[in-house]
């Protein structure tokens, strides 16, 4: 196989996940052409912000990392709460509470990023659901 970037093939999935501005508007151009239908970022920020652009206006599934990546991100906010409380939870468990914790990002991020036309902006629900959290949070210590 000659030495080609794995966008220049015909793909249907795209998930950067080696470093920050992995993909960039060139590459973004390049899957769009070779019928790409879902980008995932399993790193943080892997896609440059020209690349979402074109992503989102070519109605392309695009998941941010922020909420594609956060398994991570919970899986350690479980291990800690265990650690804080002196539980031990089964892998079965745990596996369940992430299960539960990223459904309800997906369903968030698809309640608060659905557009008219009946694409799913993952990027706008996310940043939406992140933006009520944090209020809530807020409102609830009187910071507001």
């Amino acid at each position: 196989m000659p030495n080609r970037r794995p966008w220049e093939l015909k793909v249907d999935i795209a998930l950067p996940c080696a470093t920050q501005n992995e993909l960039n508007e060139i590459d973004a151009k390049q899957l769009i052409e070779n019928g790409v239908i879902c980008v995932g970022e399993i790193s943080n920020m892997g896609c440059t912000p020209e690349a979402i652009e074109l992503f989102l206006k070519h109605k392309i599934m695009y998941g941010p990392g922020k909420a594609v990546n956060a398994g991570g991100v919970a899986t350690s906010g479980l291990e800690m709460t265990q650690n804080a409380m002196h539980l031990s939870w089964t892998a079965n468990e745990v596996d369940a509470k992430l299960h539960q914790i990223m459904s309800e990002i997906h369903d968030q991020c698809v309640k608060n990023g659905r557009q008219a036309d009946g694409y799913i902006n993952y990027m706008k629900g996310a940043n939406v659901a992140g933006f009520l959290k944090v209020a809530k949070a807020m409102l609830a210590q009187g910071v507001l």
